[in-house]
């Protein structure tokens, strides 16, 4: 299976729709929230806080830490759609169909990973 890099899914994922009428407080035109933070899995930009040298740890967190933003974004959107307060129910869908994806593609990354500590484990040197 072929995963599109996440940065570029965010920007088609943006323009595709607005975010605009969301009680989350997201405007038109940005990214949804959560996509963008994931592109900082690949490691690139990230530094540590006690140097200037990259770190996955900060990275993996800083990953983390934007799918839990998704995935309260994604609630507070359907809790709005489900009690008619969100003025565009399309932004609302597409807010949580983001949140999903970026779920899926995280736990794809999670599955990849295990299976490459396994096999590091099963090499024999």
């Amino acid at each position: 299976m072929i995963i599109p890099p996440v940065s570029g899914l965010a920007g088609q994922l943006s323009s595709a729709a607005g975010t605009e009428g969301l009680t989350s407080g997201a405007s038109a035109g940005q990214p949804a929230e959560g996509l963008t933070g994931v592109a900082g899995l690949e490691g690139a930009g990230t530094t540590s806080s006690t140097g200037g040298t990259p770190n996955f740890g900060d990275a993996l967190t800083g990953a983390i830490e934007s799918l839990e933003t998704s995935q309260r974004s994604s609630d507070a959107a359907s809790q709005a759609l489900a009690t008619g307060t969100v003025s565009d129910p399309e932004a609302a869908v597409t807010t949580v169909e983001d949140a999903g994806l970026e779920m899926q593609l995280a736990a794809q990354i999670r599955t990849k990973a295990t299976e490459a500590v396994q096999t590091i484990f099963q090499t024999q040197i």
